[in-house]
């Protein structure tokens, strides 16, 4: 492994990877939504291709912050949890909202309580508890999170109960500063998208109470947030706390992520991002033309709720004639690293288009792909506080 550690000033030394949203299914559990923008058909080669391709690479260690399968499938859990035993380095995950659809196992789909005792050996050692804290290296502590609940009519929410708060504040007072600390949870905690915890369509992928654990995590120095769900590239900033969220690996543009933590020569902790991209697989030469040409054909009624929705409360009659031109927009969206200008339309419809640009999205005016940070949403370096 890789794994450096020189201590007194806490010199790091790593490399991990992010899988994110891989919507695992083996053939007989593939179900056919016409709608759907994933290609779950194919889930287990590119997840297959990402894991050679890391097995390359002598990681420390494999983070996939949920979404792991189709819709909580029992074989598709047992097919991926087997799966990670083979790896040749250690494997952490956490649930996503499509891994627990049902807060109790139904004929079709794992309850909430069940998906630990799937992934024992890989962050729930105690499988009677959703949420974890784990050392995953020296001085390196994972904190995994469970961003599912469901109401008392059973509807699914992404949230944070009282309990894993209480649970997560005291294993926060517990963190030395000689520690790099980093959370894994599924649902966003800050936005990626404009205006995104507000709208109808971009606040269903964030943490209804994000603001309550971003604040805890500000408190404690903690600055890495890995999460999915959206299926985009991006990296959002608010005052100190990176949230690097990873697109799915099974909807254009098929995306994962290599990190390297280092400690440069001034002892300034650094974080490298690179993006890799699964562009074939066997039976689909071209998957990433096909996978964009695929969300594009799906996108007319996104771009028609976008464009009728608030802020920009167009009328149908003119949604219907701008939604063509932004058949390509949504998958574009999901490359990260995005510049976007529609000079044909509206002024105030353009400025509202132009402002989901990189960059556009960081709050309070940190922002990501400044020189101040000198990272973007898939290539770059980030530049953490020294908190040691």
């Amino acid at each position: 492994m890789t794994g450096k550690f020189l201590n007194k000033k806490t010199v790091r030394d790593f490399k991990f990877a992010v899988i994110s949203d891989p919507h695992i299914a083996v053939p007989e559990t593939i179900l056919d939504h016409p709608s759907r923008f994933h290609l779950v058909e194919v889930s287990i080669p590119a997840l297959e291709a990402a894991l050679a391709h890391l097995a390359q690479l002598d990681l420390d260690f494999l983070l996939l912050p949920g979404d792991l399968t189709q819709h909580g499938e029992p074989a598709n859990h047992e097919w991926l949890a087997d799966r990670l035993t083979k790896l040749p380095f250690p494997a952490y995950v956490v649930p996503g909202n499509h891994d627990v659809p049902v807060a109790i196992a139904d004929k079709k789909s794992i309850g909430l309580a069940d998906f630990p005792y799937y992934y024992r050996q890989f962050g729930y050692q105690n499988p009677e508890q959703l949420y974890y804290s784990h050392e995953v290296l020296p001085g390196v502590r994972l904190i995994g999170l469970n961003s599912n609940q469901f109401d008392e009519n059973g509807k699914q929410l992404g949230r944070m109960d009282l309990q894993q708060l209480r649970w997560l504040q005291g294993v926060l007072e517990q963190v030395t500063p000689e520690e790099q600390v980093m959370v894994m949870i599924h649902h966003n905690v800050l936005e990626h998208l404009p205006g995104q915890s507000q709208h109808a369509m971009g606040q269903r992928y964030m943490l209804d109470n994000a603001p309550t654990l971003v604040e805890m995590l500000q408190q404690a120095g903690v600055q890495l947030v890995l999460t999915g769900h959206l299926h985009v590239q991006d990296v959002a900033s608010d005052h100190g706390i990176y949230d690097i969220t990873t697109g799915s690996l099974v909807s254009h543009p098929h995306p994962y992520r290599v990190f390297h933590y280092r400690t440069d020569k001034e002892g300034q902790h650094c974080l490298d991002i690179c993006t890799h991209r699964i562009e074939a697989v066997p039976g689909w030469p071209q998957l990433l033309e096909l996978s964009r040409e695929w969300m594009g054909d799906r996108s007319h009624p996104f771009m028609m709720q976008l464009l009728m929705a608030s802020p920009l409360n167009l009328p149908k009659s003119q949604a219907e004639i701008l939604a063509p031109t932004l058949r390509y927009f949504w998958a574009d969206i999901a490359c990260g690293d995005g510049s976007f200008d529609f000079p044909e339309f509206p002024p105030q419809v353009r400025r509202y288009f132009q402002s989901f640009s990189a960059g556009g999205n960081s709050q309070n005016g940190d922002r990501a792909d400044s020189p101040q940070f000198g990272a973007r949403d898939n290539h770059g370096t980030l530049v953490l506080s020294n908190l040691a």
